[in-house]
């Protein structure tokens, strides 16, 4: 099913300015709010609009909306858990409108949450991409600090539970609004969300629980792969926060060029030399591919720029079936520097041949073959 413009969701115009947006964003939210509108498809309503407002708030998530459409917006760019669960700040700034102060946010900050994901640029070989294989690579990334194991205390001392909240990282108030009664929930300000006091912080991460290192991994290159395409390795990104599970790695592909082969699609085409002789009367010629050189019949009569194929000689198919195939142009090399016995032979091939020839280059010839007949 498609999606509905961002802008005509929010009721803006596309140059609208960050405060239109918001300002349309806030009007919506405070209309379709499932706890405030009880009507049917409300929620998803509301899921919507929060979507078209995480994506057109941002500037670079709105950038490429604006080029590319939805298909410039992937998985990554919204997540409504997260959204309403004060991740970006989205209900966050709609409970603050309505005078909650703290809004929704402490929910999250005392769970568990997922790492946060990486991407690393990785440039392969021609052959690499063509035939697949394997690749180290060293990623800086946050781990759990192995002081501490995460906790972020140092070892041997107490990590005590929260007098202020009981270890829930949040304090919840209720307030009577014109909506009706709405309970707040807040990030407790003694904790900071964590529901914990750590009395001594640790010496290595100093009470963060996450240490930044470099980590070595191997990447799989499935044949076939070709520049722009992403690899996902899963959990490799940074480490979760209490306990959450770690992000993924985007691996982005960039294959370098090859000194013979252009490729295109899964297909390769290359450009083969060979001399005139050889393209009147017939040859057998060594190609190059891939897997090294390999013998062609070129037939008599061949003319130059003249396409021939090789079935199955180009890139495997990402998926692992079949190949592609090799398109060979053949260039047909005009001799230089002809001696006088060449250029005589040529000019008869020209007269038997019915071909006429420039008059003053063939009042030389005939001189100069009258000279070797003296």
């Amino acid at each position: 099913m498609a999606k509905n413009d961002y802008y005509e969701l929010l009721g803006v115009d596309r140059d609208a300015d960050q405060k239109e947006i918001k300002r349309a964003y806030r009007k919506l939210a405070k209309k379709y709010h499932p706890d405030m509108n009880q009507e049917k498809d409300t929620s998803e309503k509301f899921k919507e609009i929060s979507e078209a407002y995480e994506i057109l708030s941002d500037p670079d998530k709105r950038a490429r909306y604006d080029q590319y459409g939805h298909s410039g917006i992937n998985d990554q760019d919204f997540n409504f858990d997260d959204f309403a669960q004060g991740g970006f700040g989205g209900l966050d700034d709609l409970f603050n409108m309505f005078g909650f102060g703290g809004g929704m946010g402490g929910r999250r900050k005392n769970g568990p949450r997922r790492g946060a994901d990486l991407q690393y640029r990785m440039e392969i070989s021609f052959e690499e991409a063509a035939f697949g294989g394997k690749k180290e690579i060293r990623i800086p990334r946050e781990e759990e600090c192995d002081r501490c194991d995460g906790s972020g205390a140092e070892p041997g001392t107490d990590i005590k539970t929260c007098p202020e909240c009981n270890g829930q990282g949040q304090v919840r108030t209720s307030q009577q609004t014109p909506f009706g009664q709405f309970t707040q929930s807040r990030v407790c300000s003694r904790c900071g969300g964590d529901g914990k006091i750590i009395e001594e912080a640790c010496h290595k991460c100093n009470g963060s629980g996450k240490v930044r290192k470099q980590r070595k991994l191997t990447v799989n290159i499935p044949a076939g792969i070709d520049t722009g395409t992403r690899l996902r390795m899963s959990g490799e990104g940074q480490v979760g926060e209490k306990g959450g599970p770690a992000g993924d790695l985007y691996i982005i592909i960039d294959v370098q060029d090859h000194k013979i082969f252009d490729r295109k699609g899964d297909d390769l085409y290359c450009e083969v030399p060979i001399s005139f002789v050889q393209a009147t009367l017939g040859d057998k010629i060594k190609v190059p591919t891939l897997e090294g050189k390999v013998q062609f019949d070129i037939p008599e009569g061949t003319q130059p720029g003249t396409t021939f194929r090789l079935k199955n000689k180009g890139i495997t198919h990402l998926n692992g079936y079949g190949r592609g195939d090799q398109y060979i142009k053949v260039k047909v090399m005009i001799p230089k520097d002809l001696d006088d016995k060449q250029k005589e032979l040529l000019t008869e091939f020209a007269e038997i041949s019915g071909e006429e020839i420039n008059p003053e280059h063939k009042s030389f010839l005939k001189k100069i073959k009258d000279a070797i007949n003296i």
